[in-house]
């Protein structure tokens, strides 16, 4: 940091007078400057990583998202809880330290320097300014004086008047203050510090460390759980969350830890009555707010209050933040379709968020509700953009060589318009198989309008940092999923399918000539081919199945041979789709338009179905809606020191930037010429040496040595 030419703050640190050569190094170092600025850079970048990389998060997020190996180097450099780990709070410390030192090292020099009017310069020190002016003046050298101080101290300078020898010194200054410049600045990073100290985990690890705290790691009733695994209500700083269902209550809040969770207890209860979520007119939130009641513990004196998205409760020290927001067991009644084999048969099924529920008639299953919502905003605006599209515009060929990616593409794509909509009611939920495996689904309750039809969405996916891929399954006239249910199930029947060719082949050819009942069969054989293929038998089916069979056929005729395959394919669902009613005891439906739509999305649907993989497909028709707030929890000591240390940060920042130290000093002796004439040298300096500064010494050059009056 440099000051003007006869002050300077070196860079170097304190100079220890010892024998141990090693010792004087290291407090030289401590206390330096270039020291604590590598501290401060080392902390700045530390800082961006735990910006960018997502702090505290489960453990498995990180394996999922960096891979085994990455997942552990970054856990070893301490990178998920970047604030909080141990090589963070020990470069904190060294940054207090070695600021410290550096304001013990230079604020009295700077104190005294701030006091000091410099009285002791020579004349011919005062030439080798670069800002100098000299002048004969017909004015006593006393009179002289005292006109040019009154005139600098006009230009708000203080000013002081030195006899010398045979000669005046006036000195003056200006901006002394932009010393405090740089102790409020360093000071407050030493303030901000320590309070970021105090609000971090070192209160906790210490707690640990002495106490023998431990990290909870499983299951049980939070009011069971040991107190070796409990901080008590003297924890100076703490930061937790509780979840509480409308209608219950907790008193304690949960600290996330590397290898579990430490359990906080509280001086309060905190009951909620009712959790309030408000909505703007195209769906999006716009109000959380909790109805609590505070109960005092000791006392038993209960309050209410109304806590929402920034205005928290404050109650004894310990602020209640509402954080978020979640389902606090809702109670869920579904209806089960059955996905494989040629049962259609639909059963109920009822579970609760958070619980789990044995898969009826499997076995093999076990389903976990994950999660329930009765609001879901999506950008409608281009819907339909992304979605597979097979129309009779695309030749087979074209449809069956699109991307596998492109068969369950994101139910909601990013576009550059919005028309969000509130699609309604969503389940969430875990298929875990016996092994332990599980992929997680995500179905919406009603139907969805894409394009210019109706879907239900069924999402899936395999890993929790994937985003859904979405079935389609389209509503049928009554909007529900029971047509294509109906359908499914006749595709996985073969006297069905063999029933449908049949039909078909009639309803293709059903003049009466020679050889017509050689072409009847013959058709009737390709439509059984092809159900036969599209339904998969066991394996894969679909359109894959069929891309697969044709690419046997010679380059040069699977154009034609996919059209001709693709008519009789549409042809004989019709005929499935008739032949399934039929059975059902339901007449057959027109044939117009919207029903050959409809049977060309079901179509591909049920090949996209093959990649969806699972047993059964649960809609859900009814819910009891219970939901739960999250509270953040905290007690923050060092929140009001960290704020002090922002005001004095901003106080340094703005004295050493706006506040510039000048001084001026003007030597008075008398002339050699004449007797009462004096002669004056006047000289400025400052700091920094700007264009304001050399306009400011022509001016007040021009007005000392102007004629006196």
């Amino acid at each position: 940091m440099r000051t003007n030419n006869s002050d300077s703050t070196s860079t170097a640190g304190i100079e220890l007078k010892t024998n141990r050569r090693w010792l004087a190094d290291a407090v030289e170092l401590l206390s330096s400057m270039r020291f604590a600025i590598s501290l401060l850079t080392i902390i700045a970048i530390a800082s961006i990583i735990g910006t960018v990389l997502k702090q505290n998060e489960p453990m498995p997020n990180y394996v999922n998202q960096f891979g085994p190996f990455w997942f552990e180097v970054f856990g070893k450099l301490g990178l998920y809880a970047v604030y909080s780990s141990w090589w963070f709070l020990l470069i904190m410390t060294f940054l207090v330290a070695s600021t410290s030192l550096c304001i013990i090292r230079n604020a009295p020099k700077m104190l005294k320097d701030m006091r000091s009017w410099r009285e002791h310069v020579r004349e011919q020190s005062l030439r080798n300014f670069h800002h100098k002016a000299e002048w004969t003046s017909i004015t006593a050298p006393a009179v002289l004086t005292q006109q040019l101080a009154a005139r600098i101290a006009a230009k708000g300078y203080k000013t002081k008047i030195v006899a010398k020898d045979d000669a005046t010194l006036i000195t003056a200054k200006q901006g002394a203050a932009n010393k405090w410049g740089y102790i409020f600045a360093h000071s407050a990073i030493v303030i901000i510090c320590l309070g970021g100290l105090l609000d971090s985990d070192l209160p906790i690890r210490v707690q640990q460390w002495i106490y023998g705290k431990t990290p909870f790691n499983g299951n049980g009733i939070i009011a069971e759980i040991p107190a070796e695994h409990r901080l008590g209500l003297g924890n100076p700083t703490f930061r937790g969350n509780t979840l509480i269902p409308e209608g219950s209550a907790s008193s304690t809040a949960i600290i996330p830890q590397k290898d579990g969770v430490l359990i906080q207890d509280l001086p309060f209860t905190i009951q909620l009555k009712k959790f309030i979520i408000d909505f703007y007119s195209t769906g999006m939130p716009k109000l959380f707010a909790s109805e609590v009641v505070i109960r005092d513990n000791v006392s038993g004196e209960t309050f209410p209050a109304t806590i929402k998205v920034n205005q928290p409760l404050i109650y004894k020290g310990i602020a209640v933040y509402q954080s978020s927001f979640e389902d606090g067991g809702s109670k869920l009644k579904l209806s089960a379709y059955p996905m494989v084999g040629a049962n259609q048969a639909s059963f109920p099924l009822s579970g609760e968020v958070n619980g789990s529920t044995p898969l009826a008639g499997n076995t093999d299953y076990t389903i976990e509700w994950s999660g329930f919502r009765p609001f879901n905003v999506e950008n409608m605006a281009q819907a339909g953009d992304d979605l597979r599209a097979v129309t009779k515009a695309k030749s087979l060929h074209q449809r069956l060589s699109d991307d596998l990616s492109e068969h369950l593409g994101s139910g909601a794509k990013s576009a550059n318009k919005k028309d969000l909509k509130n699609v309604g009611p969503s389940v969430q939920y875990k298929l875990r198989d016996k092994t332990g495996q599980a992929r997680e689904f995500s179905n919406y309750m009603q139907p969805i309008k894409v394009g210019d039809a109706y879907v239900f969405l069924a999402g899936v996916r395999d890993m929790p940092d994937e985003p859904f891929r979405y079935l389609r399954i389209p509503a049928d006239d009554n909007d529900s999923v029971e047509e294509w249910m109906r359908l499914r199930a006749a595709l996985m029947n073969p006297e069905l399918r063999s029933m449908a060719a049949q039909r078909y082949a009639q309803r293709a050819l059903p003049a009466s000539r020679d050889g017509i009942e050689l072409l009847r069969t013959q058709l009737q054989q390709s439509a059984i081919k092809g159900l036969s293929l599209f339904a998969g038998d066991g394996k894969q089916g679909g359109y894959v199945a069929i891309s697969n069979f044709l690419a046997r056929v010679p380059p040069q005729e699977q154009e034609k041979a996919a059209d001709i395959f693709m008519k009789i394919l549409d042809g004989g669902m019709w005929d499935l789709w008739q032949v399934a009613r039929q059975k059902d005891g339901l007449k057959e439906v027109p044939s117009d338009d919207k029903h050959a739509r409809f049977l060309q999305l079901s179509t591909n649907a049920m090949s996209d179905a093959n990649f969806y993989n699972a047993p059964v497909y649960l809609q859900m028709t009814g819910f009891d809606e219970i939901k739960a707030s999250v509270f953040q929890v905290t007690r923050s000591p060092g929140k009001k020191v960290v704020y002090l240390g922002c005001l004095l940060l901003v106080l340094g920042v703005f004295s050493m930037l706006y506040v510039r130290e000048r001084r001026v000093w003007v030597w008075i002796r008398p002339g050699k010429d004449a007797d009462g004439q004096s002669h004056a040298l006047m000289a400025m300096s400052s700091q920094r040496k700007t264009l304001d500064f050399q306009k400011e010494f022509e001016v007040l050059r021009t007005q000392l040595m102007q004629s006196e009056t």
